[in-house]
């Protein structure tokens, strides 16, 4: 039996390795792109930055360090200068594509940080393998920008899954929706008429705002807005204003709000300060061909008819009055139940010579204002 030479004995001791093995290296030297592991072969592995990550622009030396051990798989046994071509993110994306897998048949919630935006969706990361999210599972409703979500970590579950066409799809709307689902529940749940919670304007409209409750949208109208008129709601509201709101009434899923609060009710007192012959002073807010309302103070009006304006006869309140004048008048109408004021400014002027008291009284009448109501409310 002949003998085995050192070279012999030492060739046998080594293991042989196979292109697609996964063995288990040690770091021995890194450079910036390169890091070069002892795989118990006679050679030494060579992993490069392409074959470690897909970011370009890492440095090497940040990641591992000489003594440092790892996992990595074999691509070729010999590069044609005898050493060991090796890759990390190959490997990753193998075992990436078994979690994907998983994920996607237990319906898995995964989550992962947003590394690009691109036109039709969001791109992430996880375990070397890139999933897509459209820009239609963003979310439950429509974003044109999805420039916010950048380096955002978002959840999302697997919709699609097909690793022969690469194709890995994710899911965020489900997710979105099931909560906002919940949180409705929670608030309708939380929430009853009359209770006063706090919001945030969502959306400005012509006819209203909309405010976030948390968990389901309350519109404010814009007749709901103050006590006093309200021109335009943009004019009053900005998105992302925080509001204290009165629930005013809820009706399945939708909800009334309020900002006329009972303690700044102008007509608590107003049977006082307005009652019949009281002298009062306002502003005219407004004007039709029959009459000025004046606003006396926010959420209370006046109607001063226009046969109420002079003794003289005005054939049109413009005539003689501009929208901002003030006015000065005696209450000759007070109706609370209605809310319903009529001036005079006639009532307060001096007789002419030869008409005594008893004629200037006759001279007030106390209008019936329901049709000048109606017709103003056209009008606006």
């Amino acid at each position: 039996m002949s003998e085995l030479t050192f070279e012999q004995m030492l060739e046998d001791s080594i293991k042989t390795i196979h292109s697609g093995e996964v063995v288990e290296g040690t770091v021995i030297d890194v450079k910036a792109d390169e890091i070069v592991l002892n795989i118990g072969y006679k050679s030494d592995g060579i992993l490069t930055r392409s074959e470690y990550t897909n970011d370009s622009s890492i440095d090497l030396t940040t990641v591992v360090k000489p003594g440092d051990t790892m996992e990595v798989k074999v691509l070729k046994v010999n590069d044609g200068e005898g050493q060991v071509v090796l890759t990390y993110k190959r490997l990753a994306a193998d075992r990436g594509n078994k979690r994907i897998e998983e994920a996607y048949n237990s319906r898995e919630v995964l989550k992962a940080t947003v590394t690009q935006v691109l036109e039709g969706g969001l791109s992430v990361v996880v375990d070397e393998v890139r999933i897509f999210i459209p820009a239609s599972l963003v979310s439950d409703t429509y974003e044109r920008d999805l420039s916010k979500y950048a380096g955002q970590e978002i959840e999302f579950v697997i919709s699609e899954y097909n690793p022969k066409r690469r194709r890995y799809i994710g899911d965020r709307r489900q997710l979105v929706a099931a909560q906002k689902a919940e949180l409705q529940k929670a608030l309708f749940e939380r929430i009853h008429e009359g209770d006063v919670v706090e919001g945030v304007v969502k959306n400005v409209t012509d006819f209203g705002a909309f405010v976030d409750l948390g968990g389901a949208d309350g519109l404010l109208h814009i007749s709901e807005m103050s006590w006093g008129r309200v021109e335009h709601p943009k004019k009053v509201f900005k998105v992302g204003e925080q509001l204290k709101v009165l629930i005013k009434e809820i009706n399945g899923s939708k909800i009334a709000l309020s900002l006329k609060f009972d303690d700044a009710n102008p007509w608590r007192d107003a049977a006082e300060k307005y009652a019949i012959g009281n002298i009062v002073t306002g502003k005219v807010a407004r004007m039709t061909d029959f009459g000025a309302f004046v606003e006396l103070e926010p959420g209370v009006d006046a109607l001063l008819h226009v046969s109420q304006i002079s003794r003289e006869h005005v054939e049109k309140p413009s005539d003689v009055l501009s929208v901002g004048e003030e006015v000065t008048a005696k209450v000759v109408d007070f109706n609370e139940e209605e809310r319903k004021i009529s001036l005079s400014v006639k009532a307060m002027l001096v007789p002419e010579p030869g008409r005594d008291t008893e004629d200037s009284d006759a001279d007030v009448v106390s209008v019936d204002i329901d049709a000048v109501i109606a017709a103003q409310d056209q009008e606006d």
